[in-house]
């Protein structure tokens, strides 16, 4: 696709009557900025000493097409280091650098003493790329299952980068799709080891129900019909239809939908393997939720760099 389309389906950026996206992160979540910098200066700033402090600008390109993702941390980053973030597009924002002769787009302008903006590029350009490709990944797909008709839920996965969990949740909300659970506290998630450990889908939502209360909903990972209705039997409130074909889940959820219509509410959800090449042979509206960790797996970065100005010419806004 030389351009991604926008979804029938507001993305969460484009909500003008909710906060910013930013207003989800956590007040603990700067730490994990702290973090990244020590990581990449454990010790002496050698580079640092080279350069020296006096103030000097720097320009953030965009050199391939995608959506601009992550630019809370990006702020921070440069906040920790004493520089300061222009940007001259939002977040959300698709970034078509076909629109400059050379490829490139100044998406921002960052001010600061020299060494630190150079204390921050690599950290910064390293989180804005990634979260970038997982919104552009993002939105893609979901553009992609809305132009076939679906009509429901597209989803995220827990397989993320231990550490960076946030950022690729971050960026799949920005890209206009469901984070789906953030971590083993957010749902109760029952998947086959669970079962096996306890011996049966039955015997695990019980115990599960006991101790999550009416807060937190209980999913079932099922490989068949027949668990499936195990699961809504006793009490399930999603039910996972794990490594189906694509015929075989849109007849299983039919049938399913029928079985149990007036007599259980419960959400069904398609999963296992999915990605843009396959899903639409798994479109179906009597699936709720289409999870894939395709949009986070293995995704293309967007590629951005940090100049700081010689005097040579600066990029098209």
């Amino acid at each position: 696709m030389s351009t991604i389309a926008t979804s029938n389906i507001p993305l969460p950026t484009e909500a003008a009557h909710h906060g910013s996206l930013s207003d989800l992160l956590p007040s603990h979540w700067p730490t994990l900025v702290t973090a990244w910098l020590a990581e990449d200066t454990p010790s002496f700033d050698y580079g640092g000493f080279v350069v020296g402090s006096a103030p000097r600008t720097a320009q953030l390109l965009c050199k391939s097409p995608g959506v601009l993702a992550g630019t809370p941390f990006v702020d921070e980053i440069f906040k920790q280091l004493d520089c300061a973030v222009k940007w001259h597009s939002k977040e959300g924002d698709y970034i078509d650098t076909s629109k400059d002769s050379k490829g490139k787009i100044k998406v921002a302008t960052v001010k600061g003493p020299t060494r630190k903006l150079l204390l921050g590029e690599r950290v910064a350009l390293n989180t804005l790329a990634r979260c970038s490709g997982v919104a552009t990944k993002s939105r893609k797909m979901l553009d992609l299952v809305r132009e076939n008709g679906y009509t429901g839920i597209l989803a995220g996965t827990r397989k993320t980068t231990p550490g960076f969990r946030l950022v690729e949740k971050y960026g799949m909300l920005v890209g206009g799709i469901d984070g789906h659970r953030h971590d083993l506290s957010s749902m109760i998630m029952l998947k086959d080891n669970h079962i096996w450990a306890k011996g049966s889908i039955t015997a695990a939502v019980k115990a599960a129900k006991s101790v999550g209360g009416f807060a937190l909903k209980v999913e079932v990972e099922c490989q068949s019909e027949v668990e499936a209705d195990e699961a809504i039997e006793a009490g399930a409130d999603v039910v996972m239809l794990d490594n189906f074909t694509g015929e075989g889940i849109k007849v299983a959820a039919r049938s399913l939908r029928d079985r149990w219509r007036g007599k259980r509410e419960f959400l069904i959800e398609s999963s296992g393997g999915l990605t843009e090449e396959n899903v639409r042979g798994y479109i179906c509206n009597d699936i709720d939720i289409i999870s894939t960790s395709s949009v986070h797996q293995g995704v293309a970065h967007v590629d951005f760099s940090l100049k700081i100005e010689h005097g040579s010419e600066v990029p098209a806004t």
